[in-house]
Protein backbone atom coordinates (compact mmCIF):
# COMPACT_ATOMS: atom_id res chain seq x y z
CA UNK A 1 0.00 0.00 0.00
CA UNK A 2 1.59 3.57 -0.76
CA UNK A 3 1.35 6.74 1.10
CA UNK A 4 -0.81 8.74 -1.19
CA UNK A 5 0.22 11.60 1.34
CA UNK A 6 3.20 11.67 0.04
CA UNK A 7 2.67 11.92 -3.78
CA UNK A 8 3.05 15.19 -5.36
CA UNK A 9 0.49 14.51 -7.93
CA UNK A 10 -1.84 13.50 -5.03
CA UNK A 11 -0.95 17.35 -3.43
CA UNK A 12 -1.22 18.88 -6.43
CA UNK A 13 -4.90 17.44 -6.92
CA UNK A 14 -5.54 18.97 -3.16
CA UNK A 15 -4.11 22.50 -4.74
CA UNK A 16 -6.43 22.32 -7.71
CA UNK A 17 -9.42 21.26 -5.34
CA UNK A 18 -9.00 24.65 -3.36
CA UNK A 19 -8.32 26.72 -6.82
CA UNK A 20 -11.45 25.35 -8.93
CA UNK A 21 -13.74 25.84 -5.59
CA UNK A 22 -12.27 29.57 -5.28
CA UNK A 23 -13.24 29.76 -8.96
CA UNK A 24 -16.59 28.48 -9.04
CA UNK A 25 -17.59 30.67 -5.93
CA UNK A 26 -17.65 33.39 -8.84
CA UNK A 27 -20.09 31.50 -11.29
CA UNK A 28 -23.61 33.27 -11.37
CA UNK A 29 -26.15 31.07 -9.04
CA UNK A 30 -27.44 29.69 -11.89
CA UNK A 31 -24.69 27.36 -12.23
CA UNK A 32 -24.87 26.27 -8.87
CA UNK A 33 -26.02 22.78 -10.39
CA UNK A 34 -24.63 22.96 -13.82
CA UNK A 35 -21.37 23.46 -14.37
CA UNK A 36 -20.20 24.75 -10.95
CA UNK A 37 -21.94 21.08 -9.55
CA UNK A 38 -20.06 19.28 -12.48
CA UNK A 39 -16.30 20.91 -12.18
CA UNK A 40 -16.37 20.69 -8.17
CA UNK A 41 -16.75 16.93 -8.59
CA UNK A 42 -14.56 16.77 -11.40
CA UNK A 43 -11.76 18.01 -9.75
CA UNK A 44 -12.45 16.74 -6.55
CA UNK A 45 -12.03 13.13 -8.62
CA UNK A 46 -8.68 13.75 -9.46
CA UNK A 47 -6.72 13.18 -6.14
CA UNK A 48 -9.99 11.06 -4.76
CA UNK A 49 -9.21 8.32 -7.61
CA UNK A 50 -5.30 8.41 -6.82
CA UNK A 51 -5.62 8.13 -2.93
CA UNK A 52 -8.07 5.35 -3.86
CA UNK A 53 -5.84 3.68 -6.89
CA UNK A 54 -2.66 4.23 -3.69
CA UNK A 55 -5.32 1.71 -1.29
CA UNK A 56 -4.93 -0.98 -4.14
CA UNK A 57 -2.73 -4.06 -3.95
CA UNK A 58 -1.92 -4.25 -7.85
CA UNK A 59 -0.41 -2.16 -10.34
CA UNK A 60 -3.03 -2.96 -12.53
CA UNK A 61 -5.16 -1.82 -9.99
CA UNK A 62 -3.49 1.68 -9.43
CA UNK A 63 -3.11 2.29 -12.46
CA UNK A 64 -6.75 1.99 -13.28
CA UNK A 65 -7.68 4.53 -10.90
CA UNK A 66 -4.87 6.94 -12.22
CA UNK A 67 -6.88 6.70 -15.93
CA UNK A 68 -9.56 7.61 -13.81
CA UNK A 69 -7.96 10.48 -12.55
CA UNK A 70 -6.66 11.95 -15.97
CA UNK A 71 -10.03 11.55 -17.41
CA UNK A 72 -11.56 13.70 -14.30
CA UNK A 73 -8.52 16.19 -14.91
CA UNK A 74 -9.31 16.10 -18.89
CA UNK A 75 -13.61 16.85 -18.32
CA UNK A 76 -12.12 19.54 -16.05
CA UNK A 77 -10.10 21.03 -18.34
CA UNK A 78 -13.24 20.71 -20.85
CA UNK A 79 -15.18 22.58 -18.78
CA UNK A 80 -13.04 25.65 -18.03
CA UNK A 81 -13.25 25.99 -21.64
CA UNK A 82 -16.62 26.60 -21.74
CA UNK A 83 -16.50 28.27 -18.85
CA UNK A 84 -14.08 30.61 -20.86
CA UNK A 85 -16.12 30.82 -23.85
CA UNK A 86 -19.35 31.13 -22.02
CA UNK A 87 -17.18 34.33 -20.82
CA UNK A 88 -18.10 33.50 -17.50
CA UNK A 89 -14.46 33.64 -16.59
CA UNK A 90 -11.47 35.84 -18.68
CA UNK A 91 -8.60 33.94 -19.92
CA UNK A 92 -6.13 35.65 -17.45
CA UNK A 93 -8.23 33.86 -14.75
CA UNK A 94 -8.15 30.68 -16.73
CA UNK A 95 -4.38 30.72 -17.77
CA UNK A 96 -2.88 29.49 -14.52
CA UNK A 97 -5.98 26.88 -13.68
CA UNK A 98 -5.16 25.83 -16.97
CA UNK A 99 -1.29 25.45 -16.29
CA UNK A 100 -1.56 23.88 -12.80
CA UNK A 101 -4.11 20.86 -14.37
CA UNK A 102 -1.74 20.38 -17.66
CA UNK A 103 1.24 19.69 -15.27
CA UNK A 104 -1.05 17.26 -13.12
CA UNK A 105 -2.35 15.45 -16.31
CA UNK A 106 1.45 15.28 -17.39
CA UNK A 107 2.26 13.87 -14.04
CA UNK A 108 -0.94 11.32 -14.36
CA UNK A 109 -0.23 10.57 -17.43
CA UNK A 110 3.85 9.88 -16.54
CA UNK A 111 3.04 8.06 -13.40
CA UNK A 112 0.53 5.13 -15.74
CA UNK A 113 3.55 5.09 -18.16
CA UNK A 114 5.85 4.32 -15.60
CA UNK A 115 3.65 1.43 -14.44
CA UNK A 116 2.95 0.04 -17.61
CA UNK A 117 6.72 -0.10 -18.60
CA UNK A 118 7.37 -2.24 -15.21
Amino acid sequence: MRNFRSLNIWKDGIVLVKRIYKLTDCLPYEEKYGLKSQMCRAVVSIPSNIAEGCSRNSETEFKRFLEIAIGSAFELETQLIILSELKFIVKEQLIPILELLNNEQRMINSLISKIKSQ
